[in-house]
């Protein structure tokens, strides 16, 4: 249950709006739900400040369906990663009458209506177009998250030049993203340039010796610029997620 709707409870309650049994009816999914398969965390949004979002790779398209019914009752805004175009006509069919939109690139299902008013500045860049749909589950996510977000593409070391004459861009974010394959050096160049706390994600991209993004992970892990926090191989989702939470700090 997001903060927004306990507040409206608690007041309709005050107010004599509401009766205890009708509020406690309200309140009594927290701390969380148990559907036989799926525990859902409920009071996450009070501690976190948003949902838990839903994972889709090993569940059943009816098992998504129940989990995103159940979170979005309580929150305004819930998603669902690595989703399929076939999960969210399933999810899309069952929840009528409910905002849900599919980020195909980004394979991201967004129930509900994100803030309209986004604050401060999440900067997402990409070394190369081949790390965009790790980027836009980013910058997704962050959006979701209440962040205003721009995007910066193709700007990897192989042309420095190129994140160089866009120096004025990552300057006025309050935070960066920074999503790099191969050998998953712009971070560190990026780190170097700004006075900004950036988030690096290591991408898959990249050839035998990439190992996966394994070669783009470690290097980035070593980047000698301070100031440069890692995340796993391909994980937008959690670079979005910290990225929202800097820049609302």
């Amino acid at each position: 249950m997001d903060r927004g709707k306990v507040e409206r409870v608690l007041k309709d309650l005050k107010a004599g709006r509401v009766g205890v049994r009708a509020a406690m009816e309200s309140l009594r999914g927290l701390p969380y739900e148990d559907l036989g398969f799926a525990k859902l965390d409920t009071h996450r949004p009070l501690r976190r400040g948003f949902p838990e979002a839903v994972y889709c790779p090993g569940k059943t398209d009816a098992q998504i369906v129940r989990i995103v019914r159940r979170l979005a009752v309580n929150s305004n805004v819930v998603i669902a990663t690595r989703a399929t175009a076939k999960t969210y006509a399933k999810v899309r069919a069952s929840l009528n009458g409910t905002p849900v939109a599919f980020h195909d690139t980004a394979k991201l299902i967004l129930i509900g209506s994100p803030p309209k008013r986004r604050q401060g500045l999440v900067l997402v860049v990409t070394a190369g177009t081949s790390d965009i749909p790790v980027a836009d589950e980013a910058a997704v996510t962050a959006e979701a998250m209440g962040a205003r977000v721009e995007r910066l593409t193709d700007v990897g070391v192989a042309g420095v030049h190129r994140v160089l004459n866009h120096r004025a861009a990552l300057e006025k974010a309050n935070v960066i993203v920074v999503v790099a394959g191969m050998e998953g050096a712009l971070p560190s160049v990026v780190g170097g340039l700004v006075e900004r706390p950036v988030i690096a994600v290591p991408t898959s991209v990249g050839y035998g010796a990439s190992f996966d993004g394994l070669a783009a992970l470690l290097a980035m892990l070593n980047a000698c610029a301070p100031g440069v926090a890692v995340v796993n191989i391909d994980n937008g989702f959690g670079a979005g997620y910290l990225a929202a939470q800097i820049n609302r700090g």
